[in-house]
């Protein structure tokens, strides 16, 4: 059995107050309400198995935040003299010990951590000191352009840190960010250089004249679903309503209009963006 993790467990026996799962690691608790309708003796349940308020095991077929070995933005839901308590989607809170923290948290803080399984205590805890967590078994070989998968862990006075592919240590510079970001969210980015260091400088959208045939061909499409195929978007539009219908920065907006325009595509206005119908 995987503490902290998805298991598929038979059901062993019911009882009043739910039905006990069995495991090598002994009979665990699915109370009343996590209990599927229609469950019966000898079916397979696949639920997530941690540790209640005394420490026993228990399963829940709710979904959590974050799994053992995992990143997660979570939110502090309450502080003590020995940590925080952060709210991971679960009846009991996932334990932040004083030891882990970077810096004093505070309820309503949103902080990112690593989750894993303490082999001293056998209790699942956080850790915002997540980075030490990231081992990668060897340097990043990518190369600039390429396409990875970001988690974005912290922000700074340059821009965000992002943890790219689950194991390197990225950086988001401000002026390559063009829309809001917050802790956790997963955009695809793409590699702007991988410095001596092994650190990653990363960018939003792709790179050169790919990123202006993309950017052309979602305006194009838009355009062409919009009422009488007209979009209320210029390049004297805000940034944020750029974003907001396109997805795009007002920069690569820009370059997508001046596209569309050099092939007779687009008619251009103070107020609006329209769509020629070729004959």
């Amino acid at each position: 059995m995987n503490l902290g993790d998805y298991n598929d467990l038979e059901v062993a026996r019911f009882v009043d107050f739910g039905l006990y799962l069995s495991s090598d690691d002994g009979d665990l608790l699915l109370p009343n309400k996590y209990v599927p309708e229609g469950t019966q003796l000898g079916d397979v349940v696949h639920v997530f198995v941690y540790r209640d308020s005394e420490d026993r095991l228990i399963a829940t077929t709710l979904k959590p935040l974050a799994r053992v070995n995992e990143l997660a933005a979570l939110t502090v839901r309450d502080v003590s003299e020995h940590g925080a308590f952060l709210d991971w989607g679960l009846e009991k809170d996932l334990f932040l010990p004083h030891r882990n923290q970077r810096n004093n948290v505070r309820p309503g803080q949103r902080l990112t951590v690593y989750v894993y399984l303490d082999e001293t205590s056998d209790r699942i805890v956080a850790s915002a000191r997540w980075e030490n967590f990231l081992q990668p078994d060897k340097p990043f070989e990518g190369k600039p352009g390429d396409a990875v998968q970001l988690f974005v862990a912290q922000e700074t006075d340059l821009g965000y840190t992002a943890v790219v592919n689950g194991q390197y240590l990225g950086l988001l510079y401000y002026n390559e960010v063009f829309r809001p970001l917050r802790l956790g969210d997963t955009p695809t980015g793409y590699v702007r250089q991988v410095r001596p260091d092994g650190k990653i400088d990363l960018r939003l959208q792709k790179p050169g004249y790919e990123e202006a045939v993309d950017a052309a061909d979602t305006l194009l499409n838009a355009l062409r679903a919009a009422p009488n195929q007209r979009l209320p978007l210029s390049d004297k539009s805000e940034p944020d309503d750029i974003y907001r219908r396109l997805g795009m920065s007002k920069k690569v907006f820009k370059k997508a209009l001046g596209s569309l325009y050099k092939q007779g595509l687009v008619e251009l206005s103070p107020e609006h963006t329209q769509l020629v119908d070729k004959p």
